[in-house]
């Protein structure tokens, strides 16, 4: 029954997300979709890792139910300078593309 409502969530465009927000570089990572709470927790770590092996700093992550997210990798330019605004980056090892 649990692997039906997954399925269901799913196909509503409703699965489990790990969002990742680092510091710096200032950026929002979306990894999944996965159709567990547990699944996605297992698998944060891992991601984590390649974030702190490519210099991310100030880490935080959150688990949630959500609908897919249009861009999986979102950079905040900083205002010291530079635009304020959103634009994409490559998708980094272990994301889906």
């Amino acid at each position: 029954m649990r692997r039906l409502f997954s399925l269901f969530f799913r196909l509503l465009g409703w699965a489990y997300w790990v969002e990742i927000v680092t510091d710096v570089p200032r950026c929002t990572y979306y990894f999944g979709p996965f159709d567990s709470r547990r699944e996605a927790q297992d698998s944060s770590p891992g991601y984590i890792e390649d974030l702190k092996d490519e210099g991310a700093i100030g880490i935080q992550i959150k688990i949630q139910q959500r609908q897919t997210p249009a861009e999986l990798t979102v950079f905040q330019e900083d205002d010291l300078g530079g635009a304020t605004g959103r634009r994409s980056l490559p998708t980094l090892s272990g994301q889906m593309s």
